[in-house]
């Protein structure tokens, strides 16, 4: 058994309580924030809404007794901002509450906070302790770290194979351009599928190729979960889709990249890719001009095995569902470390991170 010291317990009460802006905030980070006097919680808060208070705004606000600020310790999980954006610094603002310790998760790698925040308040002569739960802080903002440190999304592959590895049934009697009818592709089962539409709400994007488009005719929205649909991005260099599919339905906003169009109508925008051999990297370079954090990929095979093969991906989770094909189209290869599985029912789950 693992004991934590009051530090480590008070700040694996902000990691949850950061958790319950997951879906709401990005491209901030989560961030959640305590405030402890004589060892009682005080007040307490989390960034609930991107352009919203800060977890620091919220926490102090919710002392009822200002005056105990002076005696207090405020923890956060990830380093306190020192620039005006949405908000004011909360630097700034603890300071001004002559909050006298102050313990910080992990430091803020963004540059316009990097290490700011932690020199205000030692200036400040302020009693700061830094790294505390320091692994768990970095793991849940990893998609906020990844997104500023490497200047474009955090990646996570998805897909489900069967037990002799099959992604899809064999397609080949089909008839060219249209989409599938009666085709029982489906892997997983309905527990899995209710977890990935939980997923889906937690990212800003999700990802598929043409083929996956033109055959499944997905929605790609949150329908088995309550939560934020997130931005559809389709890959259609040839324009080969039609517009009777539901990506295009314009209920949502939905980025489609093509060799050929550059135009935007309606929630449905067009944005044209220069070369094939770049397409990752160029999607990808434009998704971060967007603001767009996190994108899931869920198919098809070709596409997930373009992310892998160029190194661009950050995890994976993979369903090996309780079926066999026996023939039809290979599922993706990949190699990292296997961080976790789990049994949904009949399916089983890995959790994969690129090294």
């Amino acid at each position: 058994m693992i004991l934590m010291n009051f530090d480590e317990s008070y700040m694996s009460r902000c990691l949850d309580l950061a958790k319950l802006g997951m879906g709401k905030v990005a491209p901030n980070p989560m961030v959640g924030c305590v405030v402890v006097h004589n060892g009682n919680i005080i007040g307490e808060g989390f960034h609930q809404q991107y352009g919203g208070n800060h977890a620091e705004v919220n926490a102090i606000q919710a002392v009822k007794n200002k005056s105990l600020l002076k005696e207090s310790t405020l923890y956060v999980n990830l380093e306190p901002c020192a620039h005006f954006g949405k908000t004011p610094p909360c630097a700034n603002l603890i300071v001004e509450h002559n909050i006298p310790r102050v313990v910080i998760g992990c430091v803020d790698s963004y540059s316009e906070v990097s290490g700011k925040g932690i020199e205000k308040l030692q200036n400040a002569g302020i009693e700061l302790t830094v790294g505390v739960l320091e692994n768990e802080s970095l793991e849940l903002n990893k998609r906020f770290f990844t997104f500023h440190n490497k200047k474009r999304p955090y990646i996570i592959l998805k897909w489900a194979e069967t037990k002799d590895g099959f992604f899809d049934v064999d397609r080949g009697n089909e008839i060219a351009g249209l989409t599938r009818n009666n085709v029982d592709n489906w892997i997983t089962n309905d527990l899995s599928k209710k977890l990935v539409h939980k997923w889906r709400s937690e990212e800003m994007a999700i990802m598929v190729g043409t083929n996956t488009a033109l055959n499944d005719n997905p929605r790609l929205t949150v329908r088995e979960w309550k939560g934020e649909n997130p931005t559809r991005i389709v890959i259609d260099l040839h324009d080969r889709l039609p517009q009777s599919l539901n990506i295009f339905d314009k209920s949502i906003p939905t980025i489609v990249f093509s060799l050929n169009k550059e135009t935007s109508t309606n929630n449905l925008t067009y944005v044209k890719i220069n070369d094939t051999k770049t397409l990752l990297k160029e999607a990808l370079n434009e998704l971060h001009k967007r603001n767009i954090q996190s994108v899931i990929v869920e198919g098809g095979a070709t596409l997930l095995q373009s992310f892998i093969d160029q190194q661009l991906w950050d995890e994976a989770r993979v369903f090996i569902g309780n079926k066999k094909f026996t023939t039809g189209l290979k599922a993706p290869s990949l190699k990292g470390n296997l961080v976790a599985e789990e049994q949904i029912d009949v399916d089983h789950l890995k959790w994969i991170v690129n090294n």
